[in-house]
C-alpha cells in the first residue's frame, strides 16, 4: 500500500471523503462478539472502512432492505480437483452460495504432474474471483508404496513453498513417515518451519502417544476425525478439528454433538471432496451451516466455523469477519435458518446475484496437463487372478465415508485359479493400472458392497496416485472399460455387454473436466443413472466418488494400489488370500 492510499482509506474513515461503496440497513452478524445489530458498512478500495451506526456517504449506495451481512464464507480444506472442473469452474458455482476464500489443497494433479500442475492450478486461481488459498502438496506420493505420475521432495518443494501465497505444507498424510522419524519426512517438515509455514494434518486413528508425537511436528488440524472421542482428543491436544461434509464424507452430524461453547473456537467447517451435483443441488459452505443450525447449534456460533475460526487457524487475518480493515469479503443473506446468499462481495466487488456468478470466465491455457494417461502391456489377459485357495481379503465398502472394513469370504474361482463373479455375493474383482509412467504394473483385488451385478466402470481417478481404478464383473468388461478411458485420454467409462453406455472425457489431467458445472452435472447424473440402472450398483453407493477412494491406502483399513492390497493397520501390503 502506498502512502497515497493508506491516506486516502484514513480519509474515507473520517468520514472527510465518500466511500466507494455503503451498504446501508443490514443487519450485521460480527463473528468477532457474537453480536447481531442493525447498521451500515462501508467500503473502500475493496476494504471495510466502517461500520456500525455511523452513517457515511458513498459513490454508490446499496440498500440491503433489513437482511443480514455476514462474512464471506470460508472451506477450511478442500480438493479442487474432486468436483471434476477447473478452479474457474469451481469459484463459478460456490462464488454464489456465500463462499469468498477456500484452502485448497491441490495434491491430486501434484500426484499427476508435479509442479508443472502446481503451476496450472496457480494460474487458473487468477481467473476466478474466489481467493484461493493453496498449499504445497506434502506427499507426493501419499506413501512408499503407491505409483504415482511425480516424487516430491523438500528441495523440489522449497521455491513454491517460499511463495507468500502458497500458506504453507498440505495435509500430511503420511502420519507413521512422521512418527517414524523419517528423514526425507522430516526434511519436509524442517523446510516448512523455515519459511514460518504451516502444516496441515491428516491422521485417522492416530491416537495416545503416537497422536502426541505426530502433533510435536507442528500439525495444526485435522479433518479426518470420525468419533467424539478422536475430536475431543485433538482439541485437547492443541488441534483444530475440521468437520467435514462433502460428496462422498458424512462427519457433520455426528461430530457437531461435540461442539460447545468451550470449544467451538477450535473447529472449522470444511468439504474435502464436494461435486457439482451436490453443490447445485445442496450448495457449499452455506449448506454445511445451515446443517449445523438444523443440528441445533446457535446460528452465530455455526457462521463462526467457517469465517473467523478458519481466518485465524489459516493466518488469514484479513478476513473472516467484518472488522475496520478487513477485505470486503460479504454475503447478504435472507435469514439465519436457510443461508441462502443474495448477494456476494469479494473485495467490495458485487461477483453474485441471486444465485447468478457475474464475472466473465476467461479459462487457462490447459495444454500442460493433457495427455497424461500413458498404459504400457494393458491385456485381457494381465486381469486374471492365479488365487490359490478361495479363502480371500475383501475390501469392504461402508456407506457414508470412505473407509473401509477388511472382510474375510469364501468366492469361487475356475481351474486356473481366476475369480469367478457370483452376483448372489456381492464381490466384485477391482483392478488398480498404473497410468503415468508406462511401468505396466496392475494391482487386482476383491470389492464387496459395490452391488454391481453386470458390465464395469474404469476412472482415471483413483486417490492418490490417480492411476487407472476398475470394478466389473468380469475380466472382458473390465478390459472393455479401461481400454475406452485409455482412448479417451482420461476421465470415467461405463460399460454393459462390452459396449460403452455412458463416458465423461477428464482431458486436465485425467481428473478435471473443461465443462461448466452445469454441463458436468448432468454428464454426472446421466452417468449416475446408469451406474444403478444398468450395472445395478447399490442405490446407497456413489458409483463413482466411491470407487476413486478404493486405491487410498491412508485411510483405515483395506486398499488396493497398483501393487497390490495394503493393509493400514499393519501399513504392508497383503496377500489376497486370507
Amino acid at each position: 500500500m502506498t502512502k497515497t492510499e493508506l491516506k486516502n482509506l484514513i480519509t474515507c474513515a473520517a468520514g472527510r471523503l465518500k466511500a466507494d461503496l455503503v451498504i446501508k440497513n443490514c443487519r450485521i452478524v460480527n463473528v468477532l462478539n457474537g453480536e447481531i445489530y442493525s447498521g451500515e458498512v462501508a467500503i473502500v478500495d475493496g476494504k471495510i472502512i466502517g461500520m456500525g451506526a455511523t452513517e457515511y456517504d458513498g459513490e454508490q449506495i446499496f440498500d440491503a432492505g433489513g437482511k443480514y451481512l455476514a462474512p464471506g464464507f470460508i472451506d477450511a480444506h478442500i480438493h479442487i480437483e474432486s468436483s471434476y472442473i477447473s478452479p474457474e469452474q469451481l469459484g463459478r458455482i460456490i462464488v454464489p452460495c456465500g463462499t469468498t476464500s477456500i484452502i485448497a489443497d491441490p495434491h491430486e494433479i501434484a500426484n499427476v504432474c508435479g509442479l508443472r500442475g502446481l503451476r496450472y492450478m496457480l494460474d487458473a486461481a487468477q481467473r476466478t474471483k474466489l481467493n484461493i488459498v493453496y498449499a504445497m502438496p506434502s506427499c507426493v506420493p501419499a506413501t512408499p508404496f503407491e505409483d504415482a505420475g511425480a516424487i516430491l521432495e523438500a528441495a523440489d518443494m522449497e521455491k513454491l513453498l517460499s511463495d507468500e501465497n502458497i500458506f504453507g505444507l498440505g495435509e500430511f498424510m503420511n502420519a507413521p513417515g512422521i512418527i517414524n522419524c523419517d528423514d526425507k519426512v522430516l526434511d519436509k517438515i524442517l523446510l516448512a518451519q523455515k519459511f514460518g509455514k504451516l502444516i496441515d494434518g491428516h491422521a485417522p486413528n492416530v491416537t495416545g502417544k503416537s497422536l502426541n508425537a505426530y502433533l510435536s511436528a507442528g500439525i495444526i488440524g485435522d479433518h479426518e476425525c470420525r468419533t467424539l472421542a478422536e475430536m475431543n482428543e485433538r482439541i485437547a491436544k492443541g488441534m483444530y478439528v475440521l468437520i467435514r461434509e462433502g460428496s462422498a464424507c458424512h462427519d457433520l452430524k455426528t461430530l457437531i454433538k461435540g461442539v460447545t461453547p468451550a470449544n467451538s473456537r477450535r473447529i472449522l467447517l470444511c468439504s474435502d471432496d464436494r461435486q457439482p451435483k451436490t453443490i447445485l443441488e445442496l450448495g457449499h459452505m452455506d449448506s454445511n451451516i445451515k446443517m449445523c443450525v438444523e443440528e441445533g447449534l446457535d446460528p452465530i456460533t455455526a457462521i463462526q466455523l467457517a469465517t473467523i475460526n478458519v481466518a485465524e487457524a489459516f493466518r488469514l487475518y484479513d478476513r473472516g469477519a467484518i472488522k475496520i480493515g478487513a477485505r470486503a469479503d460479504l454475503v447478504l443473506l435472507d435469514d439465519l435458518k436457510n443461508f441462502r446468499a443474495d448477494k456476494v462481495w469479494i473485495g467490495g466487488e458485487l461477483v453474485a446475484d441471486n444465485g447468478k456468478y457475474l464475472p466473465e470466465i476467461i479459462p487457462a491455457d490447459i495444454s500442460s496437463v493433457r495427455g497424461t494417461v500413458k498404459v504400457k502391456d494393458f491385456s485381457v489377459d494381465r486381469l486374471k487372478m492365479n488365487l490359490m485357495s478361495g479363502k480371500v481379503n475383501v475390501i469392504g465398502i461402508e456407506t457414508g465415508g470412505v473407509v473401509t472394513k477388511k472382510i474375510i469370504a469364501n468366492v469361487k474361482r475356475d481351474k486356473t485359479g481366476d475369480f469367478i463373479f457370483d452376483p448372489a455375493q456381492d464381490i466384485c474383482k477391482v483392478a488398480v493400472i498404473e497410468r503415468h509412467k508406462e511401468t505396466g504394473k496392475i494391482g487386482l483385488g476383491l470389492l464387496s458392497g459395490y452391488g454391481i451385478k453386470r458390465g464395469a466402470v474404469a476412472v482415471s481417478v483413483a486417490h492418490d496416485s490417480h492411476n487407472i481404478i476398475a470394478a466389473g464383473v468380469s475380466n472382458e468388461e473390465i478390459f472393455c472399460a479401461v481400454d475406452a478411458l485409455i482412448k479417451m485420454e482420461g476421465g470415467m467409462v461405463l460399460v454393459n455387454g462390452g459396449k460403452v453406455i455412458a463416458s465423461i472425457p477428464l482431458p486436465i489431467a485425467g481428473l478435471m473436466s473443461n465443462l461448466s458445472g452445469e454441463e458436468l452435472k448432468e454428464k454426472l447424473d446421466t452417468l449416475h443413472a446408469k451406474a444403478h440402472d444398468e450395472l445395478g450398483i447399490s442405490a446407497n453407493v456413489e458409483p463413482v466418488m466411491t470407487l476413486t477412494f478404493m486405491s487410498l491406502p491412508v485411510i483405515p483399513e483395506i486398499k488396493l494400489t497398483t501393487r497390490g492390497l495394503f493393509d493400514y493397520d499393519s501399513f504392508k501390503f497383503i496377500p489376497i488370500e486370507a
